[in-house]
């Protein structure tokens, strides 16, 4: 059976956090315990497949559900409702990054009802929405209304983040033919600055020698974190080849784990330490990149950090980092099976081991965590021990943990969690990869520039 609370319910029990579960714990306490969570099921627009992928500290919602009619919109889940934020005029919509914004700003993309004159699928189609042959549009909603952000003279563009100041931030076309694209991408695209104004906008360069540029996200200072490189499929691989921070417009580059690809911050708190994924060295072989990426964590004070994977998977990568330094992420198996962690106190934790028992839900992939320790991502229904076709956004809320229950003990170092595991199906195993930005991936790789 589903379990499903009101979100006005969940905020009541939310407004006290035990100390326990955040970072700033006594230096003296060698052996912090475990954090408890209770896991809720959000709901959906009316289909089968719902994923949270930004909580802000008011704790709304922003990412992306099915349609009783099997569209793909926009959503964003207040207390006690689901709210299709609606499209540009196509078919499909939606907020793809963690959104911070606590006034009720939201962005995101959208298909519109415009062909692609060049025959792109831009950095939408098929990694997070399909546009059925039409552009891909940046939007920004707010009281209702959804309304298109401005281009740099191309066709397309995409939406990320947006502070509280009403700066968003994202990527767009440029009307320049990019030599560096693969077919069907053909235009460079540049990282952008939108506001706080509605018409106003500013281009964030690429890294020297590098011909584009995307931005991932912003924080309250207007730090902006994003990825530099080659134009490729306009998706991840060689296009993130560089991992950058700019402050006043201007780029810095960022350490990398060391290798020459898929080096993408996704996060930064308003300390400015940044999490996302970066690939090790080794990735480039025979010119052609296979991925290998981990979580990192990367602060001004202690540089880049490996926060590695949990017991038995090989690959990582963080998508959310809260002001207290708590990290939410995913963390894969060899076979893409995931599930999503939880890291603090240098410790890395499987979230699943901390819910309460016998919940109906198995957390497959992250999405945000806010400052009050709530944490959102896309879970699947259990149904005789194995993950169903049926993927909802959860919402994960923190609880007071007993001195040692069953699941705090699971998340010991050292304690066998395999058995915890539901059988996964491919099809789930593959809309986590969309979730998760790599639905484009393949085993092969890419061929290097």
């Amino acid at each position: 059976m589903k379990l499903k609370i009101g979100l006005a319910t969940l905020a009541c029990g939310t407004t006290l956090l035990a100390s326990a579960a955040l970072p700033a714990r006594a230096q003296t306490d060698r052996s912090p315990a475990p954090p408890a969570y209770v896991v809720y099921d959000t709901g959906t627009l009316g289909g089968t497949v719902g994923v949270g992928n930004g909580i802000s500290n008011i704790g709304w919602i922003s990412g992306v559900s099915t349609t009783a009619e099997g569209a793909v919109h926009a959503a964003l889940w207040s207390p006690g409702r689901v709210i299709d934020l609606g499209t540009l005029g196509g078919a499909n919509s939606a907020v793809e990054w963690p959104v911070k914004n606590n006034h009720g700003l939201v962005v995101g993309i959208s298909e519109s009802a415009t062909v692609d004159p060049n025959g792109e699928k831009f950095s939408c189609d098929p990694g997070f929405i399909a546009t059925h042959g039409h552009t891909c549009l940046p939007f920004l909603w707010q009281n209702g209304t959804i309304t298109q952000l401005p281009l740099l003279g191309g066709n397309n563009g995409f939406a990320t983040g947006i502070n509280n100041s009403g700066q968003a931030v994202g990527w767009a076309e440029t009307a320049l033919r990019d030599p560096s694209c693969v077919l069907p991408q053909v235009l460079q695209f540049e990282a952008v600055l939108w506001g706080p104004g509605t018409s106003e906008r500013r281009v964030l360069p690429p890294f020297p020698g590098d011909s584009t540029s995307a931005a991932t996200a912003i924080n309250d200072a207007g730090e902006v974190v994003g990825i530099s490189g080659d134009c490729g499929d306009a998706v991840g691989a060689f296009s993130a080849r560089h991992a950058l921070l700019w402050e006043k417009g201007r780029p810095m580059k960022l350490p990398t784990l060391g290798g020459k690809g898929w080096n993408t911050p996704m996060a930064i708190n308003n300390a400015g330490a940044v999490v996302g994924f970066s690939d090790l060295a080794g990735d480039v072989s025979g010119g052609v990149l296979t991925l290998n990426f981990q979580a990192f964590l990367w602060t001004r004070g202690d540089g880049i950090q490996n926060l590695h994977t949990l017991p038995g998977d090989v690959i990582s990568e963080a998508t959310g980092i809260n002001d207290f330094g708590q990290i939410i992420g995913t963390s894969f198996d060899a076979s893409f099976n995931s599930r999503v962690f939880l890291w603090q106190d240098g410790r890395m934790y499987d979230l699943n081991t901390l819910l309460q028992p016998n919940s109906p839900l198995y957390l497959l992939a992250s999405g945000d965590i806010n400052d009050r320790g709530e944490i959102t991502g896309l879970a699947c229904v259990v149904e005789g021990g194995a993950c169903s076709g049926v993927l909802h956004a959860f919402v994960a809320i923190i609880v007071a943990a007993p001195a040692a229950s069953a699941g705090a003990a699971s998340a010991l170092p050292g304690a066998d969690v395999s058995a915890m595991r539901p059988a996964v199906p491919a099809e789930v195993r593959e809309r986590v990869l969309q979730h998760q930005h790599l639905g484009h991936m393949t085993p092969a790789g890419a061929a290097a520039p």
